[in-house]
């Protein structure tokens, strides 16, 4: 390819569900443009009030990501000094900082810095969904290699196509190594053991495989795939946004700390819920009707699974109308 891929995103909008198509031209890859792209999305999403989810999926027929855009990685490196591992760490701590200060593309576009600040933004934008009160749902359509896969790791919940279709990091055999968090993500999720061999060997998971492992959450068949993603999205999508975001950051940052300081980060998230206007009212709500009805909501037969699909415990256990007159 002599050309570098101009990708797009395609929204949609569903009621509080945003429905995001990633087109990365004919082969289904994945640009700076897009990357740029994608970090706008998710500020847009997080910060508007009324987007509780987000559903990721490919335009490709029969991929999600195919994978990042080799001569995008290829040309980057070649900008850079080789160095050694310190060398490169102090690189990336620059250029944390440099994201950071924002603004800088027009100074940085054409040295030798700039393919390591990309790929830090690039980072930074996974962590800002980890981070997010928005539920992510990838809906891989297909399969996704590399980068693609990464994206999908970034995620909080994957569903997959059925078939003859692959997820996983092929970089050893190209020489290089996962860099959009790979090792990272999915050791989280299926273990060090198993992430270790498969990112050594290269060797994709088919749908069964990824879904035993628990790198996705669910198979179906391909045509199902969208509205599954957009029913899981409404679901996780339906609790309050405040909570999400702190259970979230508890689970993802604080799950990798040491007991102490992983406790110390859920004191501090569970303190900010319990002190937001959404926990008081909940919490104030739930006693009264437990008062009303004299017993607790979430032991009152049936209204645990009521409770589950709306999201909240608002009115649960209130007693009806016609309750109050007899």
């Amino acid at each position: 390819m002599a050309v570098q891929v101009k990708g797009n995103l395609e929204v949609e909008t569903r009621g509080p569900v945003l429905v995001v198509r990633i087109n990365g031209g004919p082969l289904g890859l994945f640009g700076a443009d897009l990357a740029e792209q994608v970090d706008a999305l998710v500020d847009r999403a997080d910060a508007d009030p009324a987007v509780h989810a987000v559903v990721f999926t490919g335009t490709h027929p029969e991929r999600f990501i195919s994978h990042a855009e080799v001569r995008w990685l290829q040309e980057g490196g070649a900008k850079v000094p080789s160095v050694g591992v310190k060398g490169a760490a102090a690189l990336s701590k620059t250029a944390r900082g440099i994201n950071r200060a924002g603004g800088m593309q027009s100074l940085l576009g054409k040295t030798p810095m700039w393919p390591v600040v990309q790929l830090e933004r690039l980072h930074q934008t996974f962590l800002k969904m980890n981070r997010s009160g928005v539920i992510f749902v990838a809906a891989l359509n297909g399969s996704a290699l590399g980068l693609g896969a990464e994206f999908s790791w970034a995620n909080d919940l994957r569903v997959m196509a059925d078939g003859e279709f692959f997820i996983g990091q092929p970089e050893i055999l190209l020489g290089i190594m996962p860099g959009g968090g790979g090792t990272q993500r999915l050791t989280r999720l299926v273990g060090t053991h198993r992430s270790l061999v498969a990112i050594l060997e290269g060797k994709p998971f088919t749908p069964a495989e990824a879904l035993a492992y628990g790198a996705v959450d669910d198979v179906v068949p391909q045509d199902q795939v969208l509205e599954r993603a957009v029913e899981l999205a409404g679901h996780f999508g339906s609790r309050t946004k405040e909570s999400v975001a702190g259970i979230k950051r508890a689970v993802y940052f604080g799950g990798s700390m040491s007991l102490t300081e992983g406790l110390h980060v859920e004191s501090a998230e569970f303190v900010t819920t319990v002190l937001s206007d959404v926990g008081q009212e909940l919490m104030l709500d739930y006693m009264a009707n437990a008062e009303a009805a004299g017993e607790l909501p979430l032991y009152l037969p049936g209204l645990y699974e009521e409770i589950l699909e709306t999201g909240n415990s608002r009115g649960a256990g209130a007693p009806t109308a016609k309750a109050s007159r007899s």
